[in-house]
């Protein structure tokens, strides 16, 4: 089970009511961030990242072959090719891209709060919410980080292999306290180092410590602080949000990385390319040699003349004819390329994405083949929906209270509709042609925001009404004076 275990939270619940507990606070987590560390949560979060930035196991492959005694020995005399193709980072680029590709949207009745969030959420954040996406799949969970910094609301991201979180409850939907681990370079003289640093966010604020030998040395860089800060002429003011400014992005609700349903698969694509690069690379060990009557002293040196002089000395007695034979032993391409398809789309179905392929094997695909083919990504995508969803939620509550807190409006009450704008595969001209048959039974607000050419409806809506009005003012024109253009043509004839 992920971290924050019902054990874990008995414990914290004792030592936080102060009563008689075998080990005191901080030892308790300095003793839960050493197990952290080791488990297969976080070392799968870690190499999904690795993955996704290229780092794969078959960069670390050896050539193995049984030796004496029947134990694997390295070869150092043949081809080690190390091919890797990262179908892997495809997949997260595909899935990241078809959800949180496009801009979000937020519909509301209330405008003024709508366009607010517009402001909050501008470009920056989306490019931020977007890579915090790619986080998402590589380690299951990813974390917003909400505050303030020059009267402006900022938000950050934190890896999932960064946070340790202790839940208050089984569903992971509330945190009780939170453990921040990174890693800092820092020069002490000449001498360079990696520090680990460690952050611990509570209702109260933030400690901020130093991991030493596995032990929390206070930072003495640093204080412990709160989180928000007002300046008047009294001074400076901290205060709390009321809540511990961490918001949970999960992928699924199974907090399952991506890489784990498909590390072995990823492996098994480029072991097959590096393997039949290797076979293609084996000049001479393509064919196995049948040698009569060598006259040299061992078959290194008839490899090695072969080698560098195409040629060896053979010879023949009276008792035995001299020579060299070959069983050649053939590589099959076609049984490498069966593998590959065959581990390729095994990778694409587990992964719940697409194979662009598909799609163009069809030639012109209408609406029911291109929804067949994106299935699988579109049901993982509401899944991931429905946990941003609920996100979001909390990451508005941040957003409510910093508007509150500055003087903008209290909109705690305010309901809003985040719209994820799915960056989809469709047939343009059949998704028109619908909207044409459906004018006179949906709204044509409705109508416009199913438009493949239309980005953003309200300014759509008010560009087709300044055109009616421009159409309005043509046509009042021509009532007005019914001859203008005739009485012109007139005179010019005239003259």
């Amino acid at each position: 089970m992920f971290f924050g275990r019902d054990e874990n939270r008995r414990l914290a619940k004792i030592i936080k009511k102060g009563a008689a507990a075998a080990i005191p606070e901080q030892r308790f987590i300095e003793l839960e961030i050493s197990r952290w560390k080791r488990s297969p949560q976080r070392k799968a979060a870690i190499q999904g990242e690795r993955y996704y930035r290229g780092q794969h196991d078959v960069l670390k492959r050896k050539r193995m072959a049984i030796g004496k005694g029947g134990e694997l020995v390295e070869l150092h005399n043949l081809p080690n090719n190390r091919v890797m193709d990262n179908q892997y980072a495809k997949m997260v680029n595909q899935k990241t891209n078809y959800l949180l590709g496009k801009p979000l949207t937020f519909d509301g009745k209330n405008e003024t709060y709508t366009e607010l969030l517009k402001n909050i959420f501008n470009r920056r954040f989306q490019r931020t919410f977007r890579n915090m996406g790619e986080d998402c799949f590589n380690g299951s969970i990813a974390w917003l980080y909400p505050y303030i910094e020059d009267d402006t609301l900022k938000i950050s991201t934190f890896k999932s292999y960064e946070i340790l979180p202790f839940w208050k409850n089984r569903e992971h939907t509330e945190i009780d306290m939170a453990v921040r681990l990174y890693q800092v370079e820092v020069y002490e003289g000449i001498n360079y180092r990696i520090a680990e640093k460690v952050e611990i966010y509570r209702d109260t604020g933030i400690e901020y410590y130093d991991l030493v030998n596995g032990s929390l040395v206070a930072d003495s860089t640093k204080s412990n602080a709160q989180y928000l800060y007002t300046e008047s002429k009294e001074g400076i003011t901290s205060m709390n949000w009321g809540r511990i400014p961490l918001i949970a992005f999960k992928c699924n609700n199974s907090e399952i990385p991506l890489i784990t349903k498909i590390k072995s698969l990823q492996d098994g694509i480029n072991a097959i390319l590096s393997d039949f690069q290797n076979n293609m690379q084996e000049d001479y060990r393509n064919t196995i040699l049948i040698i009569k009557n060598f006259g040299g002293t061992d078959l290194s040196e008839f490899r090695h003349n072969l080698m560098v002089a195409g040629a060896v000395n053979v010879k023949s007695t009276q008792e035995a004819q001299g020579g060299v034979d070959a069983l050649e032993i053939n590589v099959n391409s076609e049984n490498y390329k069966a593998i590959l398809d065959i581990f390729k789309r095994a990778l694409v179905s587990n992964a719940m994405g697409y194979d662009a392929a598909d799609l163009r094997t069809s030639g012109s695909p209408n609406q029911m083949n291109i929804k067949s083919v994106l299935n699988d990504i579109d049901l993982d995508a509401n899944s991931m929906e429905t946990e941003f969803q609920a996100a979001f939620e909390d990451l508005l509550w941040f957003v409510n209270q910093f508007l509150a807190f500055t003087g903008q409006g209290d909109f705690l009450k305010e309901q809003v509709n985040v719209v994820f704008n799915r960056d989809t595969i469709i047939s343009e001209s059949e998704v028109i042609t619908d909207i044409k048959n459906s004018v006179g039974i949906l709204s044509d607000e409705t109508l416009i925001a199913q438009h493949p050419y239309v980005t953003n409806v309200q300014e759509e809506l008010e560009r087709i009404q300044q055109q009616e009005q421009r159409n309005l003012e043509k046509a009042t024109q021509s009532l007005n004076y019914p001859n203008a253009h005739t009485h012109g043509e007139d005179e010019d004839e005239e003259s």
